[in-house]
């Protein structure tokens, strides 16, 4: 098949580089690795996300079979990304003149703002389109409240998107709730997850530390809930550090604000000794990264899959989550790690103190995340998954013999 992606905010060049600033993180990972995957399975991809940078070419081959497309849609700069709707008009004009020249089979949307450009543009030529969301406006504005930065229509849009759309791809069970109850029928959505690579992130030794060391991968955004591990921190024996990555680079850490916050949290609470920010970390040192942790702790308020739970699992070590969102559906609670209520530092530190008290244990749990990660979440399974549901969308929609490599008829 010829599958275009559109990741407006995401590109799948970002996701080699170091990541965990406000908006780069799981998506620019997963849109990558999905795409090589299915060019593994024999398809042509073509990912287009917008020009943040004028000296890039229009056209970048990322591998064979997978093409990334700098759409021109606004000032070639990075902006934030709730500013980008503004820009989405442009994108959609770009995606149409692209597509009538070099029709795909269908169109998979990433994230809200990627399926308001494609669907119009894809509507024309009859190109059915997949849309997933990664994260929804309603689960955001009733966890962040007055502190949503997403623009008002974000809801209504993906709303209106999910009853439009040839599918929509949930990425974890619980977003099929919130998709029916933002009027999207039940029959619509497929739960497809999200995958890790089993290839490169794998289990093995650490490196060689006293105590007990918890990991946490992350953006450093408040919703994320570092603050509530280096709370749990403050409740386990001074043998017990936390090395937190993400963020911007090293460099760049004493002028972040979160850095600030949770440094001055950290020191209030006495724990400032035993805490380390690395700040970005390439994919690249990821693995070795998880291997050199007793556990890793990812207990976000919510989240709507979660890559840091799976990348841990594939390297063998045992997850203490927030039992929210695709964590909930990822860790298996006592089996591949601890499932805790998001918020709650007591929880938090009690769980990791059972896996510090119990290395045995602890080891048993991560040999049972690998097998999970292997059998549930490899990116050839979940590859697999994507192209049974391009499959049925585009056998649903009828050849449209009129439409040709010109302008739509």
């Amino acid at each position: 098949m010829r599958i275009a992606m559109v990741s407006e905010h995401a590109s799948p060049l970002a996701a080699a580089s170091g990541l965990g600033g406000a908006d780069a993180g799981g998506q620019n990972v997963a849109v990558r690795a999905l795409a090589l995957a299915l060019a593994d399975a024999g398809h042509e991809i073509v990912v287009h996300t917008r020009r943040t940078d004028r000296r890039s070419p229009r056209r970048v081959a990322l591998a064979q079979g997978v093409t990334v497309d700098h759409v021109d849609a606004g000032p070639p700069r990075q902006l934030p990304k709730d500013d980008l709707v503004d820009h989405m008009d442009a994108f959609s004009a770009e995606l149409a003149a692209s597509w009538r020249a070099d029709r795909p089979d269908v169109v998979h949307a990433h994230f809200w703002m990627s399926g308001l450009a494609a669907l119009p543009a894809a509507r024309v030529l009859g190109v059915p389109v997949v849309q997933t969301f990664h994260a929804l406006g309603s689960v955001k504005r009733r966890h962040q409240g007055a502190d949503d930065t997403s623009p008002a229509r974000r809801v209504a849009v993906e709303s209106d998107l999910g009853a439009s759309v040839d599918r929509v791809l949930a990425t974890c069970r619980e977003e099929v709730d919130e998709l029916v109850a933002l009027g999207v029928p039940a029959d619509q959505a497929t739960v497809v997850p999200c995958g890790v690579d089993v290839g490169h992130f794998t289990p093995g030794p650490g490196d060689d530390h006293r105590g007990f060391r918890v990991l946490s991968v992350s953006r450093l955004v408040p919703r994320k809930g570092v603050d509530t591990v280096i709370s749990a921190l403050a409740r386990l024996p001074r043998d017990a550090e936390l090395v937190i990555a993400g963020g911007p680079a090293l460099a760049a850490l004493d002028d972040d604000p979160e850095v600030a916050r949770l440094r001055s949290l950290a020191s209030s609470l006495g724990v400032a000794d035993r805490v380390r920010f690395l700040g970005a970390v390439g994919h690249d040192a990821l693995p070795a990264l998880y291997r050199s942790a007793d556990a890793v702790a990812c207990v976000p308020a919510y989240e709507p899959f979660g890559l840091v739970p799976l990348e841990a699992m594939a390297c063998a070590r045992p997850v203490v989550a927030a039992a929210v969102g695709g964590l909930a559906d990822t860790v298996v609670d006592g089996v591949t790690g601890h499932h805790v209520p998001a918020g709650d530092p007591g929880a938090v530190a009690a769980a990791l103190e059972r896996l510090r008290a119990d290395p045995r244990r602890a080891r048993r749990l991560g040999r049972a995340g690998r097998r999970r990660a292997e059998t549930e979440y490899g990116w050839d399974q979940v590859a697999a998954a994507h192209e049974r549901v391009y499959g049925e969308v585009a056998a649903a929609v009828p050849a449209l013999s009129s439409l040709t490599t010109g302008s739509p008829a």
